[in-house]
């Protein structure tokens, strides 16, 4: 039992960390480097993990693929993937599919770029609701009651452009409730842009958000608008098909 607990805990640092190296996750652990060799062999033929050419590890789909049908989320990639992936061939740009979690989102899903210069993340990145467009458009979907108790919490600036006054914040929500779609300028990430819908579940908040991101010297404030409509054309076609 003391093994697959320790290999539980391994898989719970590679997915905090990721990409992660095999002595970082020794130290951080506080374990052996030949025991978390062991179980990262494990979690891989398993398929939970997986190797980088330089050696450093990070989780694969299938943690997000049991975590969806545990949610009632089982259907939702399947469905959506054809429709983002055209959405991703349209404008040229990384796709990222996220689902909530707590007060956060979990990226499960990202399309890549044929760029050689483009957005990127790894897939099990939790996004904070105020910083990432698909956070904020998850946010503008809440009561108005779980967004000020989210606001309270004062939230934290990921780079120099995240947006924290709170003001400010509810203006961008009720713009975001207003025009259907978010948007952020290097507010998760230096140089990176996006634009990103939820879609909307039968009751509550939104099931799940998804964004179209970039380099900011490409995708600009001047396509947010075109780019928001592509992003909403996609939501309705995976919503009638969803069944929403």
């Amino acid at each position: 039992m003391n093994s697959v607990l320790t290999a539980l805990r391994v898989f719970e640092e590679v997915a905090r960390l990721q990409p992660a190296g095999l002595s970082d996750l020794a130290r951080r652990l506080e374990v052996p480097k030949s025991t978390v060799q062991r179980c990262l062999k494990t979690l891989e033929e398993a398929g939970w993990v997986r190797s980088s050419p330089e050696g450093r590890w990070e989780i694969t789909g299938l943690a997000f693929r049991v975590g969806s049908a545990v949610a009632g989320r089982d259907n939702l990639r399947e469905v959506a993937l054809p429709e983002l992936s055209a959405l991703q061939m349209s404008t040229g740009e990384t796709v990222h599919l996220a689902v909530p979690d707590g007060d956060e989102l979990v990226l499960i899903e990202r399309l890549d770029s044929s760029h050689q210069v483009r957005a990127f993340m790894a897939l099990g990145t939790r996004l904070p609701l105020h910083a990432a467009a698909t956070g904020k458009a998850f946010l503008a979907t809440l009561s108005d009651e779980r967004i000020a108790a989210y606001l309270s919490q004062t939230p934290a600036k990921t780079t120099e452009h995240t947006i924290t006054d709170v003001d400010e914040l509810w203006e961008e929500i009720a713009l975001i409730r207003r025009r259907g779609y978010a948007t952020t300028i290097e507010g998760l990430h230096d140089g990176i842009c996006a634009v990103a819908v939820a879609l909307r579940g039968r009751y509550g908040p939104a099931r799940a958000c998804f964004s179209i991101s970039g380099p900011s010297s490409r995708l600009t404030p001047a396509l947010f608008e075109d780019y928001g409509a592509r992003a909403l054309a996609t939501r309705a076609a995976v919503e009638r098909l969803l069944g929403e």
